[in-house]
């Protein structure tokens, strides 16, 4: 299973946190994520991550083009609406590229339990 992880700022330690409770699931899936969301979850939990680059300079973009191509089956993304965001029309195209392709996507930290819960099951 390919799962994106993404996770805005003020949203990483969540991200951090969630990797952690499910980290024996998450080992058996191939993982991507933004740049400093995936060199944390490296770091910190011990995930073997592929890094993108950082959202701001395309990783957003770089995740929604594997998504758009068959290539992401799920993504948990966690945003902070509550900081605006310099690069908020990637992260919109991204979203909406879950929709068009019907690709589970989770953006707060109770959906991000919820889907990795369902995900682990099968």
């Amino acid at each position: 299973m390919n799962i994106a992880l993404i996770a805005h700022d003020h949203k990483k330690d969540d991200m951090v946190v969630l990797a952690k409770e499910f980290a024996g699931f998450l080992c058996t899936c191939q993982l991507m994520a933004t740049g400093t969301t995936g060199g944390r979850l490296q770091a910190e939990v011990g995930l073997r991550v592929e890094c993108m680059l950082s959202g701001p300079m395309g990783g957003d973009l770089q995740i929604g083009a594997r998504l758009a191509v068959g290539q992401v089956d799920a993504v948990v993304f966690l945003r902070d609406p509550m900081t605006p965001q310099p690069h908020e029309p990637d992260i919109n195209a991204l979203v909406r590229a879950c929709d068009v392709h019907n690709v589970p996507c989770a953006t707060n930290l109770s959906g991000g339990r919820l889907l990795l819960q369902a995900l682990s099951r099968t």
